[in-house]
């Protein structure tokens, strides 16, 4: 028979890869390099909508997967240099402090073309329920 500590943590291992499983992964975990964290998810007033607000975090060189959102994003730039490509205009490349509007449903992507580390603050209001991340084909 196993010791209460023993069973405990074998519990709590099922119970996190039982988790793990059921948890859909996001665009941008399927990228080397590229990694995102959930911050905050709250109903809006206004029915059907949810503010989200993510940190993505891009290795030297790494690009994200072409993509869209539910709702409108604001993408401010924490950390390095970012550009951003929004299809049908021109690229606009950001650093640390600047802020970029993209419009609900636009198809972009960001690469950071800087020699070191960069990082994203996203903030979305999106539809509520739906995937937030859809990519591109």
């Amino acid at each position: 028979m196993k010791n209460p500590a023993s069973r405990f943590a074998s519990t709590l291992l099922a119970l996190s890869l039982s988790l793990a499983a059921a948890l859909p992964m996001s665009a941008h975990a399927q990228v080397a390099g590229l990694g995102r964290v959930d911050l905050l998810k709250e109903n809006l007033t206004v029915p059907g909508k949810e503010l989200v607000q993510v940190r993505v975090d891009f290795a030297p060189g790494v690009k994200a997967p072409r993509h869209s959102h539910p709702g409108e994003e604001v993408a401010f730039v924490l950390e390095g240099t970012l550009e951003y490509q929004i299809d049908g205009q021109p690229p606009v490349t950001l650093t640390a402090g600047q802020t970029l509007f993209i419009p609900a449903g636009a198809v972009h992507s960001a690469h950071n073309v800087g020699s070191g580390e960069s990082r994203e603050l996203a903030t979305y209001i999106v539809e509520k329920d739906k995937p937030l991340v859809k990519l591109a084909k």
